[in-house]
């Protein structure tokens, strides 16, 4: 008895063509020199070409769809490109050959894309981080990369990927948000974006606190903008994202260690580096490590107006994250003294979260007001109180002021800011309606 095998099926059949498409227009174009605004008209013409030679005569929109898929894998990134040019998706997620994610919205869903295979995957995960020069293989199996339009990206690989190699991509916003934006999508009100740039110009300390996804990068966007024009911005991150719009900048980017374990440079290496190039602030992307010391040194030795965002999902997370950093910068120092270092560098916390049905707000604005025997003081200055879910599934509520005026005062007034009371949340006519009652009662 002969067993035959089962006849292709149609997407089989569709893969094969692709495949073949693929390898010939590679092929045609392996030892090209053409400049990048010429090669994509030359792999048009090379696709064109190889689908002749099959004689095949497919549909209109079938043949447009399969050349489309060809080019996305060699000009892009193959089966996530179309999410990556998608201005609607935030986020893109492989969690191995056939398991694609996207974020639109504030909601993960999953995709129908699928890459044929591993070897598929790690192949795009290798066009992504080559022409940054960093490597990835299975003594260096994770790595921080990004595209070139500035998306953030992560890939790990097996064998800590036990389920196959698996890629985050964080996108980058061709149009950032701006501050009026931000209020019309309910981040913060208005009145704390007026107090948030008196913050900034008269030279706070800010740290931007927030879990994963929440909007640290955006609301630092955000905040970096008030910085004056006049001043030198000196800015540090692992995969440059931040988008400033001031023309004196030096932006800088963390380096992997090569081969031989030489010629990296890291965050901490980095922020001690700054310091030597007369900036008049410093945008760290960042803290996750040892560096925190460097930066709250920084902050303590002349260098007013830093900013930088941590992962903590209270203010007061981010004074115990905060410890742990310092901690890992290898000196053993006491807990006393590494909080005493934490209160006299910050002066603020902007605490971001991503609430439940999608939406990122700052949910709190809290003033650090020194220490009271070995602990920090915090003073909310600003918190979101939600009212419940509406039908729509959005959380209601509003931004609301705690009438607490911060021990900062003098400092935004000395640099021109004259803040009414009610920028605090004091109601004046009430105030003076019971200054009012209470003479009358005296008399």
């Amino acid at each position: 008895m002969t067993l035959t095998e089962p006849a292709p099926t149609e997407d089989q059949k569709r893969q094969k063509l692709i495949a073949f498409l693929l390898n010939s227009v590679k092929h045609e174009l392996e030892r090209s020199t053409l400049p990048a605004d010429k090669l994509q008209q030359a792999a048009n013409n090379a696709l064109e070409k190889a689908y002749q030679s099959t004689r095949l005569q497919l549909s209109g929109p079938l043949r447009d769809e399969i050349f489309k898929q060809v080019l996305q894998e060699f000009e892009g990134y193959g089966p996530i490109q179309p999410f990556i040019d998608d201005p609607d998706v935030s986020e893109v997620m492989v969690n191995g050959a056939t398991r694609i994610y996207v974020e639109r919205e504030g909601k993960i869903e999953k995709t129908r894309a699928r890459f044929s295979n591993d070897e598929h995957v790690l192949e795009i995960i290798q066009r992504i981080v080559a022409p940054l020069g960093r490597r990835i293989d299975s003594e260096h199996p994770a790595v921080d990369a990004r595209l070139p339009d500035g998306s953030r990206v992560n890939a790990i690989i097996p064998p800590v990927a036990i389920d196959g190699p698996s890629i985050t991509i964080r996108k980058f916003k061709r149009d950032k948000l701006g501050v009026d934006e931000l209020v019309q999508l309910g981040s913060f009100s208005a009145t704390m974006a007026k107090f948030l740039q008196a913050c900034v110009v008269s030279r706070l300390n800010i740290i931007i606190s927030g879990g994963t996804g929440s909007g640290k990068t955006t609301l630092l966007n955000m905040l970096s903008g008030f910085i004056p024009e006049d001043e030198r911005i000196v800015t540090i991150e692992d995969a440059a994202e931040l988008q400033l719009r001031q023309e004196h900048i030096v932006r800088l980017e963390t380096k992997a260690p090569d081969e031989n374990g030489g010629g990296g440079m890291s965050v901490r290496e980095l922020v001690r580096n700054a310091l030597r190039m007369r900036p008049d602030r410093i945008v760290v992307g960042e803290v996750r490590g040892g560096e925190a010391l460097d930066m709250l040194q920084a902050m303590n030795t002349g260098h007013d107006g830093s900013l930088t965002t941590i992962h903590a999902n209270t203010p007061r997370d981010t004074i115990s994250r905060l410890e742990t950093l310092v901690l890992m910068s290898g000196l053993d120092l006491p807990v006393r003294v590494v909080r005493e270092q934490i209160a006299s560098a910050i002066d603020l916390i902007v605490q971001q979260t991503r609430m439940s049905d999608g939406t990122r707000k700052v949910t709190q604005i809290t003033e650090m007001q020194g220490m009271e025997g070995d602990m920090i003081v915090l003073s909310d200055l600003y918190k979101f109180e939600s009212s419940g879910m509406a039908k729509d599934g959005k959380i209601r509520g509003e931004h609301k002021a705690s009438g607490i005026r911060p021990l900062f005062m003098p400092q935004l007034e000395a640099a021109g800011f004259k803040l009414g009371p009610e920028v605090f949340g004091v109601n004046i006519s009430e105030m003076l309606a019971s200054n009012r009652n209470s003479n009358g009662r005296n008399h």
